[in-house]
């Protein structure tokens, strides 16, 4: 796809790798609008040159009116990069008892469900083809200590790139995941540098941690390469949690 015909929504796109992955679109001269829970998104987006819209991805009328809108202000959609997630940490057996049932279903919802009802809306809305790109994560193959909802959420994102991608295939719509390494966002860093340090030491090469430009920029060549298709990519430097 010509990067400069993408007409793309971004989940969590008002901070972090979704408005990595926004700005680095626009910035290549695809319109974009961001959709965030947060309404203070809006400004943001204003400023990046980006259209905004309130969503919350686990309600299906919240997409669809977020949906209806954005098509009405880029004139049409063919990408749809989900970005909307939150992590968690809590063990199946700690000291407060068994994890709870409700925490677990929450992170599922968000990040499992909310990029497939994303997906399967915007499908709909892509009437010319497009691509479809989720955000896994490291955890999705090397969950630590406290991961397993979060680890299960991620790893269902990475399960749906291939059956999506054929469901998807008579429509002309590609659909791939991201599974990022340990990134340098605003909620890393408020962990501190001796932190963000130790994190680091454990990339093999480069022994640093990502930058959200580099998630961005695979986001890009997904768009733009018409060949990648039913797969996760990781973006980890070679990183493999202990």
């Amino acid at each position: 796809m010509d990067i400069t015909a993408a007409r793309a929504i971004v989940t969590g796109g008002a901070s972090g790798l979704g408005a990595a992955a926004a700005r680095g679109l626009i910035d290549a001269g695809a319109l974009v609008t961001i959709f965030d829970q947060d309404p203070r998104g809006a400004s943001f987006a204003a400023d990046m040159g980006a259209y905004f819209a309130q969503v919350d991805v686990t309600n299906e009328g919240s997409v669809s009116k977020g949906l209806e809108n954005a098509v009405d202000a880029m004139g049409g959609l063919n990408t749809a990069i989900n970005c909307a997630g939150i992590a968690t940490t809590e063990k199946t057996l700690g000291r407060d008892g068994p994890h709870t049932q409700a925490s677990f279903k929450r992170t599922i919802d968000i990040n499992l469900n909310g990029s497939f009802n994303i997906a399967r809306l915007a499908a709909a809305r892509m009437t010319d083809g497009g691509v479809i790109i989720n955000t896994a994560s490291i955890a999705a193959f090397d969950g630590q200590k406290g991961q397993a909802a979060y680890a299960a959420s991620k790893a269902g994102i990475t399960g749906l790139s291939l059956p999506m991608a054929r469901d998807l295939a008579r429509n002309g719509i590609r659909v791939m995941a991201i599974a990022p390494g340990i990134f340098r966002t605003p909620m890393l860093e408020g962990l501190g540098q001796e932190v963000m340090d130790t994190l680091a030491a454990d990339v093999t090469y480069p022994q640093r941690l990502g930058d959200p430009a580099e998630f961005a920029a695979l986001a890009r060549f997904i768009v733009e390469c018409d060949y990648l298709n039913g797969t996760t990519i990781r973006l980890d430097g070679a990183l493999r949690m202990p």
